[in-house]
């Protein structure tokens, strides 16, 4: 959960809008958690997620994979901790706190 809190602190840093940790230990073996948060523009999701490549990468944590950079949502997989980045219109659009919330 240490991991979790510090890529949550690196999206605040940024503005980060509406930030939300799924806890999906129980549901998925992609992962333990699935972090979200919206930005207002593309613009804003591409610094988000480059917030937290370049903090994490000064501490030797790098993503396993990053898709949808040049998108309106952004995937970053960290492992047990995968990183979704929406603008607020494709994140309402795809409702992952729903679809997960309606699977436990």
């Amino acid at each position: 959960m240490e991991f979790v809190n510090k890529i949550i602190k690196l999206l605040e840093d940024k503005k980060a809008i509406d930030l939300n940790t799924l806890d999906i230990k129980e549901q998925s073996t992609l992962a333990d958690y699935f972090i979200l948060a919206s930005g207002t523009s593309n613009t804003h999701i591409k610094a988000l997620a480059d917030n937290v490549e370049v903090e994490l990468k000064k501490q030797d944590i790098y993503p396993n994979k990053i898709e949808g950079y040049n998108t309106e949502w952004i995937l970053m997989d960290y492992g047990d901790v995968v990183v979704h980045i929406f603008t607020e219109k494709e994140r309402q659009n795809y409702n992952l706190e729903e679809l997960y919330k309606r699977n436990q």
